[in-house]
């Protein structure tokens, strides 16, 4: 049993608390998105030293902001776009791109179904690379979303390594839900189009 007083509380109560003067509030909220907020940073800018410095300066951030905060509003959205803000700004900082792992990566799809990016990719028409060793096809697939444009990049592993819904992006980037879709479409396309194109290349 947690001897945290405010574990029961919900991310929107713990915000408001904060916002109010409750200090305590904020390391409820440290331990209560360690894990998961800290994962998506590691993953997000390939950088487990890097990502520990955001991580904290999202927190950083979050406090300079509470007056901001709204009641009613979601809180991981809010959360996770500070943490991302926080990403770019860093990496602009040391003058890197993002990176990406495809392993486990899933998206919701219109029906609300979990789906694997292989999977996505391979339902598009017969896979052109059936044949071809399964860590090549990681390689390439990262390789394809590393050059994408961070505008794609970002909705790319938003919503394809960290399983975030369409609505929860859209309100972390601050763009119209049919944007992000939009962009997912065009980034699918992208990577389609290479599996297409090493799908030419004769087997070994």
């Amino acid at each position: 049993m947690s001897n945290d007083p405010l574990a029961r509380r919900t991310d929107e109560e713990l915000l408001l608390l904060l916002r109010e003067g409750y200090k305590e509030a904020m390391g409820t909220l440290v331990r209560r998105y360690q894990r998961e907020l800290f994962g998506y940073l590691r993953r997000y800018v390939n950088d487990e030293h890097l990502a520990e410095d955001i991580f904290q300066l999202t927190f950083v951030a979050l406090y300079a902001k509470i007056n901001q905060y709204e009641k009613g509003r979601p809180a991981r959205p809010w959360i996770y776009a500070i943490a991302t803000n926080q990403a770019i700004d860093a990496m602009r900082r040391v003058g890197r791109r993002a990176t990406v792992s495809i392993e486990s990566a899933e998206v919701e799809n219109q029906e609300g179904e979990r789906r694997g990016l292989g999977e996505l990719l391979e339902s598009k028409e017969t896979n052109p690379l059936e044949h071809a060793d399964l860590s090549e096809l990681r390689t390439l697939v990262r390789a394809t979303v590393d050059r994408l444009p961070e505008f794609l990049r970002v909705v790319v592993i938003l919503a394809y390594y960290q399983g975030l819904k369409y609505q929860d992006i859209a309100d972390i980037l601050d763009i119209p839900l049919g944007t992000v879709k939009s962009r997912l479409h065009t980034a699918l396309a992208k990577l389609h189009e290479s599996w297409s194109l090493v799908g030419s290349v004769p087997e070994l």
